[in-house]
């Protein structure tokens, strides 16, 4: 459905007329035709950079939103596509396109009933626009609506009977309906089209396979994996009928190679591990359910299985504490009691050993009296069926409570973009007239002021060596000549580049006695006195960091699992001391909502960022960290806003934070 999505918005993307009236002045006509244009290469951050300048120009450019909110949209932001198709609406509430693309925007964040509603509306301002009804079709097929599915492929196919995707949309919904003989017609349909398209194939190997007819899905296997030796799904799916026809080692080897081009493929590393087990390999077969856990803990058939492999070796006790993990994952799989019974037995434990055999036949007794509940929980209490097969990606599969198998994502380290302080900086950077900057004269005059080039920022120092060695050089000469709070501040800033960090501090803390209400002396100890902790839990390998799981669940993790806190009370003290003499600084703020998240304390962080954003509404670390937080403590909706945000103001990480957390998986 994503491919028929995507297809459908840059065929239409084509279609809209959007030189108008409101074009008639030149730049602006230049800003939109380079993010036109910028669309049309798929370089979609730059696209938004131009609309956000149009938006900035005219706040009325309803086209304006539009496109950044298609480019946003394939950038995975769709909290953010769909705040632009919004605001487009309101300042045109006819433009038909916007209903529709908010339409698909909103169905791939699961809210189908609103995005059926846009698409009725779309279709009431321009009935005649066939693509309405194919996007509505795909829209009912998410909402498992499949007739009313089915009755808009109809009507789309009246008007364009040529587009292959039509035809596989329609051949899924008759599948969900039960009627696998229309949904194979549509699927030759669709080939007959488009033969270059593996996905007919794949997708009627699936039917052929539904129906064991192997000789049949392996040919339509083969003959997708000939036009894209690429694709994962194909691979994976002939990897099944190759282990169903009794050809171990090519289904190994279509696993081996769904795994090389996805490495994270836990479904393949699932099946394989089972292979694996069932042919003797059992240290490998360990290795990939390892593998499985880490990527889902909560995949109670990878525990069930793997203490089989434990078994097996003769590590009885590593065994009993898989059955014991599948146990505390579903209290009802008898089997498992039945097995850790046996590794009780093994170990001694009779006792023991015989409270789980109870347990299990009072499993079993309870599920035969209720055999008529199909829930998840009692099926584990069939001690009559095997959990050892390999597991498919069809419609049972999706049912069971597995997790999200076919996620791809491991656990990924997300780091806040560092502090703001005032750095060596010999960098120039350029600007344009409607950059939005927080001019400050304060801020200008001190940077003026100081004998080295030196930059405001959240960015790392860039100053050469031979350089650094002469400004610390020319730094101490002045210094010989009498204390002075600039220059012991720039020695600060110079010691602190090489690491030198008791010096620097010692720096900072003389410049503060000799100016006491200098706020930015506050600001960049408070700032050194955190990176040192920072430096000092590197070396341990012990740095603190915002964990967020394959499901969007968060925890916090530390590296190597070594436990143990810092104290930023002493950053924290000075950056409120500087707040305290300039309130008005955003930066600060920014600042303390770091030092704050650093400490633990994550919903105070969340005031801190908000703050610094009043103030400065422009700052796109800000967002950035919010939204971070805000996903971790599971408000994902307001995280995301802030990551779009972010994104939209020039931070290009927050889209691959958006991929992996903002959209339905």
């Amino acid at each position: 459905m994503k491919r028929a999505l995507k297809l459908m918005f840059f065929l239409l993307l084509f279609n809209v007329v959007f030189f108008g009236s409101v074009m008639a002045q030149w730049d602006k006509q230049q800003f939109f035709l380079r993010g036109r244009q910028a669309l049309i290469e798929g370089k979609y951050a730059q696209a938004i950079e131009q609309f956000n300048i149009l938006t900035q120009l005219d706040t009325s450019l309803h086209e304006a939103f539009f496109f950044r909110g298609i480019a946003k949209y394939n950038l995975g932001d769709f909290y953010g596509a769909q705040t632009d198709f919004d605001r487009t609406i309101s300042i045109n509430p006819i433009y038909t396109p916007a209903y529709h693309y908010r339409a698909i925007t909103l169905s791939r964040i699961g809210k189908y009933d609103l995005a059926i509603k846009d698409l009725e509306e779309a279709v009431d301002l321009r009935p005649g626009y066939i693509g309405l009804y194919f996007s509505r079709g795909v829209t009912y097929f998410l909402s498992q609506q499949f007739e009313k599915a089915v009755e808009d492929f109809n009507r789309f196919l009246i008007k364009e009977s040529k587009v292959a995707d039509a035809y596989l949309n329609r051949g899924a919904s008759y599948l969900f309906l039960g009627d696998t003989l229309k949904a194979i017609n549509d699927y030759n349909t669709a080939i007959s089209l488009n033969r270059f398209d593996p996905e007919g194939f794949v997708r009627r190997a699936r039917i052929h396979m539904m129906q064991k007819n192997h000789k049949l899905a392996l040919e339509d296997l083969n003959s997708a994996i000939n036009l894209d030796t690429a694709n994962t799904f194909a691979l994976f799916h002939r990897a099944l009928v190759r282990y169903e026809e009794r050809d171990i080692n090519g289904s190994l080897e279509d696993l081996e190679g769904v795994l090389k081009l996805d490495p994270g493929n836990s479904l393949a590393l699932y099946n394989r591990a089972l292979i694996r087990s069932q042919i003797g390999d059992y240290n490998n077969a360990i290795d990939d359910y390892d593998r499985v856990i880490a990527i889902n803990p909560n995949n109670v058939l990878a525990y069930y299985n793997r203490a089989s492999v434990f078994v097996q070796l003769g590590k009885f006790r590593d065994a009993m504490d898989d059955y014991s993990q599948a146990i505390n994952l579903y209290p009802d799989f008898a089997n498992a009691y039945v097995n850790r019974s046996y590794v009780k037995n093994q170990l001694g434990q009779f006792n023991s050993a015989r409270s789980d055999y109870e347990i299990a036949q009072k499993k079993v007794s309870e599920y035969r009296a209720m055999r008529s509940d199909s829930s998840e929980a009692s099926a584990f209490a069939d001690t009559t069926r095997k959990f050892d097969n390999l597991i498919a990606l069809d419609a049972d599969f999706a049912k069971k409570d597995f997790n999200n198998e076919l996620l791809q994502y491991r656990d990924v380290d997300i780091r806040l973009k560092p502090l703001y302080k005032f750095r060596v900086d010999t960098e120039k950077r350029e600007f344009i007239a409607l950059d939005k900057r927080f001019d400050n004269p304060e801020i200008s005059g001190f940077i003026a002021s100081l004998s080295l080039p030196v930059s405001l920022s959240s960015s790392s120092e860039i100053f050469p060596y031979d350089s650094h060695k002469e400004y610390l050089e020319r730094v101490d000469n002045s210094l010989k000549r009498g204390k002075d709070g600039k220059l012991l501040f720039a020695k600060a800033l110079l010691e602190a580049v090489n690491k030198q960090f008791n010096t620097a501090l010692e720096c900072y803390s003389q410049a503060i006695e000799l100016e006491p209400e200098q706020t930015f002396y506050y600001i960049n100890r408070g700032a050194l006195q955190s990176e040192m902790i920072d430096f000092i839990s590197s070396i341990e390998s012990n740095v603190q960091v915002l964990t967020l799981d394959n499901s969007g669940a968060t925890r916090a993790k530390v590296k190597e699992h070594v436990t143990r806190s810092y104290d930023y009370t002493a950053a924290i003290h000075d950056m409120k001391r500087a707040a305290s003499l300039s309130p008005g600084f955003p930066y600060i703020y920014y600042n303390l909502g770091n030092l704050y998240c650093l400490s633990g304390d994550l919903p105070e962080s969340i005031v801190q960022y908000s703050k610094s954003i009043e103030i400065f509404p422009y700052m796109g670390e800000a967002f950035y960290n919010r939204g971070l937080v805000q996903i971790y403590l599971q408000d994902r909706e307001k995280g995301c806003l802030d990551m779009s945000k972010a994104g939209e103001l020039g931070i290009i990480d927050a889209y691959g934070v958006i991929k992996k957390y903002c959209t339905e998986k």
